[in-house]
């Protein structure tokens, strides 16, 4: 009897823990209905919230990389440099400034500003160009931009290159000093020429004409970045005693402001064309050959009634007709060797006219033309 009760006991006790279980159970289940929509109509709201924090965080990250790059270009710009910039050893600043203050000594002018000769207190003679910019660039970008771009023309070494020994920006103009030549300009050297006033014999025309074109080739091949003259002319083209060429100018009509490049007779047409055309080595190319025409023939370029208005198809015109000879200068004539180099120089002179950029030479080829010469 009290085994069968104690299991009536265990019974009842079991039972009663199901039902208070499955109560629990039922009470949950309910329990699980309520949260769930609300849980439901939260859940966008914290979706979005973890969305729009990552967007921010991203945003900040971008905002912060942005300002701390902007900070290293700040401190890394080079300052504006005020006063004489010297690259040169030989000029103290001081003296320099000394001199150009007093009245120097004009050597001559053109559209773009005037030469002068001056010398220092130490007994240097150097030679000054005036720039006459019109408008100084005000913004500072603008100034930094000429700024790096004559220290890299400060930085061009070659024996057929006037060397940029310093430079002063004052307002709307620029002072650049380079090394003087007694020998003045090819074209002061050709006008002496026509006048009778000296004489220049074939082999010191074609050691200007290689010296030209060694110096061409140093800008288009040897330097990086590479550089283009831009404004190649007799003007431009400086003679030491030996008459050994030295190019001044070079790269200045694309850095100074309103800076006027060469006459029409002296670059191609396509320089000129506004329909997407572009100048290149090619149309320094061009240059050259009208002053190496205008070395053999001793006439000036400008003079239309001497060439019948196109140098090169008036070159192109005597070659075809078998009459070449009758473009050499007269001076020049009487040696026989000599006169078929001048032949060959005329027909370089014709190739480099060439009204197609990609009919003309690189400089690279002229170099080895014009060496060779001497072996016809």
């Amino acid at each position: 009897m009290r085994t069968r009760g104690r299991n009536l006991c265990d019974a009842g006790a079991k039972f009663v823990f199901l039902l208070c279980f499955h109560v629990n159970c039922v009470q949950c289940q309910s329990s699980e209905h309520r949260v769930s929509p609300q849980f439901k109509s939260r859940f966008p709201r914290i979706m979005l919230s973890i969305l729009l924090g990552v967007l921010t965080g991203l945003i900040s990250a971008l905002f912060f990389a942005w300002a701390v790059r902007c900070f290293i270009r700040y401190i890394n710009k080079p300052p504006i440099l005020k006063g004489p910039v010297v690259f040169s050893p030989k000029i103290i600043p001081k003296t320099l400034q000394a001199a150009l203050s007093n009245e120097p000594q004009l050597l001559g002018s053109s559209r773009n500003g005037k030469y002068y000769k001056t010398v220092l207190d130490n007994g240097l003679t150097v030679a000054v160009k005036l720039l006459e910019a019109g408008s100084s660039p005000e913004r500072k970008s603008a100034k930094r931009k000429v700024q790096q771009e004559l220290e890299l023309l400060a930085g061009l070494r070659h024996r057929n290159l006037m060397s940029l020994r310093a430079y002063v920006q004052e307002s709307n103009r620029f002072y650049l000093v380079y090394d003087y030549l007694p020998g003045g300009s090819l074209e002061d050297a050709l006008n002496r020429v026509r006048e009778n006033q000296v004489e220049l014999k074939w082999e010191a025309r074609l050691r200007i004409a290689i010296g030209i074109v060694k110096a061409l080739q140093y800008l288009h091949f040897s330097c990086n970045p590479r550089f283009l003259h831009y404004n190649l002319k007799p003007s431009n083209v400086m003679l030491d005693t030996e008459c050994e060429p030295r190019l001044a100018d070079c790269g200045l009509a694309k850095i100074i402001p309103n800076f006027e490049r060469a006459a029409s007779i002296y670059s191609p047409s396509e320089s000129f064309h506004t329909s997407g055309s572009r100048y290149t080595d090619k149309s320094d190319i061009f240059s050259f050959g009208v002053i190496l025409a205008n070395l053999l023939t001793g006439q000036s370029p400008t003079d239309p009634s001497a060439t019948g208005g196109s140098l090169g198809r008036w070159l192109h015109r005597l070659q075809g007709a078998g009459s070449a000879r009758e473009a050499l200068d007269p001076r020049l004539l009487g040696d026989e060797e000599e006169e078929d180099e001048m032949l060959m120089a005329v027909k370089i002179a014709a190739v480099c006219l060439s009204d197609s950029p990609a009919d003309r030479p690189s400089s690279d080829e002229l170099v080895s033309m014009l060496t060779q010469l001497n072996s016809f």
